[in-house]
């Protein structure tokens, strides 16, 4: 064999090792902000974890809560799995988003404490965990830490009428509402969630 077909030969044998060692799983709507890093990852608002192949991907349901603080749930195992180290903080934020809004408050603030740049939206999320947790005076101080950073933040302001309302404060509430209509008219969810809950429609 000459040494150009030897040369050949082992690039081959090695090309062909490289894709038995590494095999390329096909992914459908894969989340981008989390395909590249390794082992169990937070997953987007609308995604989960899965194991088989190691992204996050599309899933039709709610996400189970049940889940220990640091860990993530895998939708191939049922099971929670172990979080990897050095998530970035927007994925740290929506994995403390969504556990808030199922209702794991405590999940939700262990989560979001390990967030290092404290955002509006980050403080805002902080806050409303804290006081569903029953913390209302430490919830309503975070909205307004949130404020002073953007104080347009639509969701804190309406978050903020909500904690008004559990403090027996209809009139604070009410000129929640109001910066509500100023910033985003009667029509923005946010207006209608907080006005529903002023007319007792709903607690959230």
């Amino acid at each position: 064999m000459t040494r150009i077909a030897m040369t050949l030969a082992a690039a081959g044998a090695l090309a062909l090792g490289m894709s038995l060692a590494a095999p390329a799983f096909a992914v459908e709507e894969e989340e981008p902000a989390a395909a590249n890093a390794a082992g169990p990852k937070v997953c987007n608002q609308g995604f989960v974890y899965s194991s088989k192949q190691n992204s996050c991907v599309s899933y039709a349901g709610a996400v189970p809560i049940s889940c220990e603080t640091g860990t993530v749930y895998d939708v191939d195992t049922n099971s929670c799995l172990q979080l990897q180290a050095g998530l970035h903080d927007p994925q740290l934020y929506q994995q403390g988003l969504q556990l808030a809004r199922a209702g794991a408050y405590e999940n939700a603030l262990d989560v979001l404490g390990k967030v290092s740049n404290r955002t509006a939206p980050v403080l805002t999320m902080i806050g409303y965990a804290t006081r569903k947790l029953g913390n209302l005076d430490e919830g309503i101080a975070i909205y307004h830490q949130a404020l002073a950073i953007d104080p347009d933040n639509l969701n804190t302001h309406e978050y903020l009428g909500e904690g008004y309302l559990d403090a027996g404060r209809v009139d604070l509430a009410e000129a929640e509402l109001g910066t509500l209509e100023q910033l985003c008219g009667t029509d923005c969810p946010q207006y209608r969630a907080l006005a529903d809950v002023i007319a007792g429609n709903a607690w959230n």
